[in-house]
């Protein structure tokens, strides 16, 4: 009986072998235990037209869920919001949360594949930190990932995208996503 093992993905072998020796280096870190690493990115879909047709939903997880090779949760308003026609419990987005080899994989993806796709695309920001070392990117449509058919799209929809760190400050958190590959923007 043999295993059918496959390559590590290359974000998760570059971070190995690459930025934990040069995090250590440049900032000191006594242990690999206390460089800072990714550890869990969250996408989220919201479909504020889904309290009008629930159908619009469905598609935006069909789209999400070929985007990150998951399956999403189906997110559900907590209040009632009458200027937005919204009951408490109706569902109104999606999400997924990637860990392990999909988180990277979708890494190597989104880095090298759908950023360079948006138009007039110069770099991330780098004001997106929490104050906790955790970054959110906001994507204008879903059309810039390979996986979804232009043909097929209804509507474009926008996501975000979390990446969540244990970096104790947004600067560590900068420096491991840069050595990531994340595209950031020249200031």
């Amino acid at each position: 009986m043999t295993a059918n093992k496959t390559a590590p993905p290359r974000v998760k072998e570059a971070y190995q072998k690459e930025v934990v020796p040069r995090l250590m280096k440049e900032r000191n870190y006594k242990s690999v235990m206390g460089v800072p690493r990714l550890l869990k990115v969250v996408v989220n879909m919201g479909v504020g037209e889904a309290t009008q047709n629930i159908k619009l939903l469905d598609t935006a997880m069909e789209d999400l869920g070929r985007i990150t090779g998951q399956k999403p949760a189906m997110r559900r308003s907590r209040k009632s919001i009458a200027a937005f026609k919204l009951r408490a419990g109706m569902p109104i987005a999606a999400t997924v949360t990637l860990r392990g080899d999909r988180m990277y994989e979708f890494l190597d993806r989104l880095f090298n594949v759908a950023l360079p796709r948006v138009r007039d695309f110069r770099g991330v920001a780098t004001n997106a930190f929490d104050g906790r070392g955790n970054y959110t990117l906001g994507l204008k449509d879903q059309i810039i990932f390979p996986e979804i058919d232009y043909a097929k799209v209804e509507k474009l929809r926008g996501m975000n995208v979390t990446f969540v760190t244990s970096a104790r400050s947004d600067e560590e958190s900068k420096t491991l996503l840069a050595y990531l590959g994340m595209p950031f923007r020249n200031q």
